[in-house]
């Protein structure tokens, strides 16, 4: 009762009742998926629909998901600011790390969304760099990638920032080329809308910025993006689904695509009403993301 309440379930089993269920199941049909069977069944398995029916009912979220993933943003929030208070002083990427994880501990958060990137200098160009136990001194920014998890509903924050609390030029030009690029992705981002077309508009800004800065010098936004010379600085997907895993289900991804500017984005098509998902542009020149 207390499990049915909680987790708002039409009912709950327990083991015990398990044997008994799956005989009188196997009059039916039983939906599985197909790498998560502990035993044979004797009677009809369908094995093909299952796992992509949940996958699309988890892209819909209600208000109480919502408000965890919420939840565990604003912690997650509170977090990167005291590693940002904290980095001045800081020597090497593993007291950052303490102290993300600490702050979420003390909110009630233990458990991280995913293993955070701590990655200063070099390092911030490394994707999914795991290492976060480098020196700090001598390098310009740190790149922090970091989330808590709440009730197993995951945040996403990325963001870079300088250590000694001041940009140089050439950082801050990349910063805030990046920061453009997620306002106005962000501003397109609408029940309908394309996915797809979001990202391109992320690679239209960066190169659009990068031509500004100097950093590309010969050919026109539109020659550059037919050429997906932009990928090099923009290497990734936009962003991806949020929820129950921090790459949530449901994005219909084509990691086969022969186009590489879009073989690595989670989700691909329309923006469904009631889905979470993370705006999260980045440039590499070496990679910067805010």
């Amino acid at each position: 009762m207390d499990a049915r309440g909680k987790y708002d379930v039409d009912d709950v089993r327990t083991t015990t009742d398990l044997p008994a269920d799956i005989a009188a199941a196997e009059k039916q049909t039983i939906f599985a998926i197909p790498t998560q069977l502990s035993r044979e069944f004797s009677g009809t398995l369908d094995t093909d629909i299952l796992h992509t029916a949940i996958s699309e009912c988890r892209v819909i979220k209600d208000a109480y998901e919502v408000a965890l993933i919420k939840k565990a943003n604003t912690i997650t929030a509170d977090a990167h600011h005291a590693c940002m208070r904290a980095v001045k002083a800081a020597t090497n990427e593993r007291e950052l790390l303490a102290i993300f994880t600490a702050t979420c501990i003390a909110a009630g958060t233990p458990t991280q969304a995913y293993t955070g990137i701590f990655g200063a200098g070099r390092a911030a160009a490394t994707l999914h760099y795991v290492h976060n136990n480098a020196p700090l001194g001598r390098k310009l920014n740190l790149l922090l990638d970091a989330g808590a998890e709440l009730s197993v509903y995951a945040s996403d924050v990325t963001r870079t920032f300088p250590i000694s609390g001041r940009f140089t030029a050439e950082s801050r030009a990349i910063y805030d080329i990046v920061l453009k690029m997620q306002k106005d992705c962000l501003a397109q981002c609408a029940p309908g809308k394309s996915w797809d077309e979001i990202h391109v508009l992320a690679h239209r800004v960066a190169i659009q910025g990068l031509l500004d800065v100097g950093v590309l010098r010969d050919g026109s936004v539109d020659e550059i993006l037919e050429n997906r010379t932009s990928c090099a600085f923009l290497p990734h997907g936009l962003g991806h689904y949020l929820g129950m895993d921090t790459h949530d289900t449901g994005g219909h991804p084509n990691y086969k695509d022969s186009d590489k500017m879009f073989c690595y984005l989670r989700k691909r098509g329309p923006l469904p009403v009631g889905a979470v998902i993370t705006v999260e542009p980045g440039v590499s020149t070496t990679y910067y993301t805010r």
